[in-house]
């Protein structure tokens, strides 16, 4: 590789590594204030190491937003090398190449996002209980899953399932406590059958054989091949550790039993019907699934209204929408964020700079179309309105902003694209302030951005997509 790429490629796995060591002394932070206070002897410290397996979404070039890849945009090698010096600080949400990932899934052969491959799902997993545990230092390889967690701190501190919780009844549950390996070495396994699924990978364990399918890579999100083509595998995970030896051919019988019993698994535990979509099902209107809001066409908010994710607020994608906002302007005008979505990433808001009206559509942090009006709001009450009618004809068009002050344009402008998938993973929607990071450049950051009139309401009005 040419040498800005190999240092390109080095710092992604360098600040992987950074945050590893921050996460860990976190971790240890959290184990010394145990100690401080005496507790730590009689406290049940899980500590998984990892979050699936690591993760390949970044493609083989890696990229400087991870939003890009939920939004289906590509980023390009020549694009990341200026940015190799702020990688990993607060103007980017990077993500390294997939190589990486699966370097460091190694033995395993996949990564996070292939549910039926241990390199996707299998941790490193430490238990520490000095009170309940005598075996120091000992290892266990029964079968596990996360699911055995709960059920495994229930036994622990002697407390029975819930049953009832607040006068809803809970569905039982599924996993198997731990505890019976907690002074015991060598005891029969009792998590004896597991389903895995994930976007079309799938598989199924079963008394220490896996079968499996690779239906899609991670950095796969369009042409998929039908679920039906999908070719499974068999591994005797007792003498085959990282899966390496397929033994369907030698063993059919045993496959078919494993296959049949991955379907009545999946039907038991509502994994049907399989859905191998990955960006789309970001956004519940194109995955089809139901919406906390439903199809109302309008959202009244009001001042204070702070950290609504993006499943909990009015889904304006791939669609016209209205925000009015009825304000009062003190003497000397006011300036801040009125209501705002995402970040710094991608997202938009509507806000006052200078004492002006302005409106920003921040594409991915790759681009910003912004309406401003030309004159200051004056002291008193004061209409804002943001009309935006989207193109049609697609996901991800653009459309025409247009900024109304008492039901006068003052100004108009063109949004050339839009997100279509998805904003933010964990920013969030906010009345009278833009918390996190930033989605306008140029107010403040957090507190900064606070508005400083008064708000007394904000409604969002949407059209039907098109």
């Amino acid at each position: 590789m040419p040498a800005d790429q190999r240092r390109l490629f080095a710092r992604q796995a360098e600040v992987f590594a950074g945050f590893l060591e921050h996460t860990d002394n976190q971790v240890g932070r959290l184990k010394t204030a145990l100690e401080d206070i005496g507790a730590l002897d009689n406290t049940l410290f899980i500590y998984i190491m990892g979050d699936n397996g690591t993760s390949a979404e970044g493609g083989f070039v890696g990229m400087y937003n991870e939003m890009t890849y939920f939004n289906g945009v590509a980023e390009k090698v020549e694009d990341l090398i200026p940015l190799v010096d702020k990688w990993g600080g607060p103007e980017t949400f990077p993500h390294m190449a997939a190589g990486w990932a699966v370097a460091f899934d190694a033995p395993f052969k996949w990564t996070k996002q292939v549910a039926s491959d241990f390199g996707g799902t299998r941790n490193g997993t430490v238990i520490h209980w000095p009170k309940g545990i005598t075996d120091k230092g000992g290892l266990r390889s029964q079968f596990s899953h996360v699911i055995d967690i709960a059920p495994t701190i229930l036994e622990a501190a002697g407390l029975p399932e819930p049953k009832v919780v607040n006068g809803t009844a809970q569905t039982p549950i599924e996993g198997t406590s731990l505890v019976y390996t907690f002074n015991n070495a060598t005891v029969s396994e009792r998590h004896m059958t597991q389903y895995f699924e994930m976007f079309g990978n799938r598989a199924l364990y079963h008394d220490g054989w896996i079968a499996r399918t690779i239906h899609r890579a991670p950095w796969q999100t369009s042409n998929l091949p039908p679920l039906t083509t999908d070719v499974w595998e068999l591994y005797d995970v007792r003498n085959d550790f990282s899966l390496a030896k397929n033994v369907a051919a030698e063993q059919p019988a045993k496959l078919k039993q494993l296959q049949d019993l991955f379907m009545s698994e999946a039907e038991k535990y509502n994994v049907l019907p399989i859905d191998d979509r990955t960006i789309e099902r970001m956004n519940p209107t194109l995955a089809g699934r139901p919406d906390m809001l439903g199809d109302r066409p309008s959202l009244t908010l009001y001042e204070g209204m702070q950290g609504m994710m993006e499943n909990t607020f009015m889904n304006i994608k791939n669609r016209s929408s209205k925000i009015t906002a009825e304000l009062d302007i003190p003497a000397g005008g006011a300036n801040g964020a009125i209501l705002a979505q995402g970040a710094r990433f991608g997202g938009w808001s509507l806000y006052m700079k200078d004492g002006k009206p302005a409106y920003t559509y921040n594409f991915l942090g790759l681009a910003r179309y912004t309406v401003t009006a030309p004159q200051a709001l004056p002291t008193g009450p004061a209409t804002v309105t943001l009309d935006f009618a989207y193109d049609g004809g697609g996901l991800g068009k653009g459309g025409k902003a247009t900024l109304y002050i008492n039901g006068k344009s003052v100004a108009e402008g063109r949004v050339e694209k839009t997100q279509p998938n998805i904003f933010s993973a964990d920013e969030t929607a906010d009345v009278g302030i833009d918390n996190q990071t930033p989605v306008v450049e140029g107010i403040g950051i957090g507190p900064e951005t606070r508005f400083t009139g008064k708000i007394n309401k904000v409604t969002i009005d949407v059209s039907p997509a098109k």
